[in-house]
């Protein structure tokens, strides 16, 4: 799909939300950060989110498009990990602001039912995306390279580093530290955290 196209569909989804967003009086940063909306779905989400038409190969170039990386955070209803990510992790300003600053991040339910076009174009539910990339945990993130790395492949062979479970504040911001300056193409995560220690 063309750049030119993709621009035309994020235009009319950012359109749409922008009479929400005029009619809305925006939160202050502080409130934010301590306390993030639930969604429908009753999950915790930040309003920094990526806003998608569920086509997971236009986000990826979008995101490297701006100049940042793509991620999916995989959430679940009632998960005390995931509310702790968005209560503690991304209340952190250096965290939150360092994750903004080079990360889109779509959020996916662990058992939603809308309808997610894959990375190698099958279309299916949240839940049976979550099966087939063998997410097991929430909270889990995703990582991606960036577009025109790889193509027509499902997402759990696209990735390039994955969080599975709740990362405590410093090892959490380790590791978007760790995509982000694609240290994964010389070490994995754990040898990563070593150099920091040796640093």
């Amino acid at each position: 799909m063309s750049g030119g196209h993709l621009f035309g569909r994020r235009q009319v989804l950012k359109a749409a939300l922008t009479p929400c967003l005029l009619a809305c009086p925006l939160p202050s940063v502080r409130a934010v950060a301590s306390e993030p909306g639930l969604n429908e779905d009753g999950l915790y989400v930040e309003p920094w989110f990526v806003q998608s038409f569920l086509v997971l190969s236009e986000d990826l170039q979008a995101a490297t498009d701006s100049g940042r990386r793509f991620a999916i955070m995989w959430e679940l209803k009632g998960c005390p990990y995931c509310r702790e990510t968005h209560l503690v992790n991304f209340a952190d300003g250096q965290i939150r602001g360092f994750v903004q600053e080079h990360f889109d991040i779509l959020q996916l339910n662990f058992i939603g039912s809308r309808l997610v076009v894959d990375f190698d174009g099958e279309e299916l539910e949240e839940k049976a995306l979550a099966r087939k990339w063998g997410v097991s945990f929430t909270p889990t993130t995703c990582f991606y390279p960036e577009a025109g790395a790889a193509s027509d492949v499902a997402g759990k062979e696209l990735e390039v580093a994955r969080m599975s479970g709740y990362f405590r504040p410093p090892h959490f911001l380790a590791m978007y530290r760790f995509v982000q300056e694609k240290h994964y193409v010389e070490m994995d995560f754990r040898a990563y955290l070593n150099s920091l220690k040796q640093g």
